[in-house]
């Protein structure tokens, strides 16, 4: 039977890997024309997933390129108070390092078969049994696997559900080779994540393997359209730093200064995310993993549940080679139950960011009682 995947991020390599070690072939179809073709974003806490590397006859490599001191965090308030610090031992186990996205990308796409993933495949339409591409060819499949993200297109084959706009807005922004050219600002930051939270505004510093202090400022309770309203011209990156600069006036001058020290990379993002406990009636050919099946709020857990996904839909197959409508259906009513369960407690902790007292709050949530 031909399986057909559209999307090669976490969740459909993943898909295709553990498939693969069954003995099951799958196609993972890509619309990007190769596999460098664009910035895939910084670090991830892999804690849950893991067990889906595990599956995936992948956690030594795993582990070779994750990093333990990712797990440091510092918690400060915007007049500098320093909350929390938590510095990792070296001998700490991996319970949650962080790694680069673009590595366990390559991890995975380097653990797949040649060709089996066919670039430069944009998803059109989807009817039949026969999968069309925008650049005019098509295929046939017998399961259709929708592994196609946020804006999953798949994802219309199941359900009439769409994201909707969370009131976050954040502003990317990086400093390249931090200890390098800023070292005072790289030791302010750390070896993990830095975070800082309050008055309705955060800002996220990521240190990551290549160096690169990765910074994401946010924005809570604001409408779908403010960056329109908002003054920033992304256009010219100096006159946009200066401008977020502006909007977090009354934060102490360090953390501004990380604002100042960036490059002319500033990426703005609108969050979105699906309903939780989103749920369809079971199609015998054709599915959805990852961020197509249950976009959640960016708080840790979307790569976890991603790959998850994928492995156990990968299981679910190989326990049921001759009757795939019974696979999905497997499939699905577990990821419906673990992932409405952690879409409810991302909920719950996105809902903390947006208070004004975010940064106690979140020292309470980190260290109950």
């Amino acid at each position: 039977m031909t399986i057909a995947i559209v999307g090669a991020g976490l969740g459909g390599l993943a898909l295709a890997r553990v498939l693969h070690l069954n003995g099951i072939h799958a196609v993972v179809y890509e619309r990007e024309s190769w596999r460098g073709e664009r910035d895939q974003g910084g670090m991830l806490d892999i804690h849950s997933g893991q067990a889906a590397l595990r599956e995936a006859g992948l956690i030594e490599e795993f582990y070779a390129i994750a990093r333990g001191e990712g797990q440091d965090m510092r918690l400060l308030e915007p007049d500098g108070t320093l909350l929390l610090q938590e510095d990792t031992p070296e001998d700490a186990p991996l319970l949650r390092p962080e790694v680069d996205r673009a590595d366990l990308r390559k991890m995975l796409l380097d653990s797949l078969p040649e060709h089996a993933v066919r670039w430069g495949h944009a998803y059109d339409s989807a009817d039949n049994g026969v999968l069309r591409f925008a650049n005019g060819s098509s295929t046939t499949y017998d399961l259709l696997v929708g592994a196609d993200g946020a804006n999953s297109r798949v994802r219309a084959l199941l359900t009439d559900a769409r994201p909707a706009h969370t009131g976050h807005n954040l502003v990317e922004l990086g400093i390249p080779d931090a200890d390098r050219t800023h070292p005072d600002l790289a030791a302010m930051v750390g070896r993990g994540n830095y975070w800082v939270l309050g008055n309705g505004q955060s800002l996220a510093a990521q240190r990551n393997g290549d160096g690169r202090v990765r910074i994401g400022l946010g924005f809570y309770n604001t409408p779908e359209n403010w960056f329109a309203t908002s003054g920033i011209p992304f256009d010219d990156p100096a006159a946009a730093r200066a401008r977020l600069i502006d909007l977090f006036a009354g934060w102490h001058p360090q953390f501004t200064a990380l604002i100042a020290a960036c490059d002319d990379v500033v990426r703005p993002r609108s969050i979105s995310t699906l309903p939780i406990g989103l749920t369809w009636p079971t199609n015998p050919t054709t599915t959805l993993i990852g961020d197509a099946a249950h976009l959640m709020p960016p708080v840790g857990e979307g790569a976890n549940m991603a790959l998850l996904d994928g492995a156990r839909l990968a299981l679910a197959l190989a326990a049921h080679p001759t009757d795939y409508p019974a696979a999905i259906e497997d499939y699905e009513h577990e990821m419906f139950k673990r992932t409405s369960a952690i879409g409810k407690r991302s909920a719950q902790v996105q809902e903390l960011l947006t208070l004004p007292d975010a940064s106690r709050r979140m020292l309470a949530f980190f260290q109950p009682g």
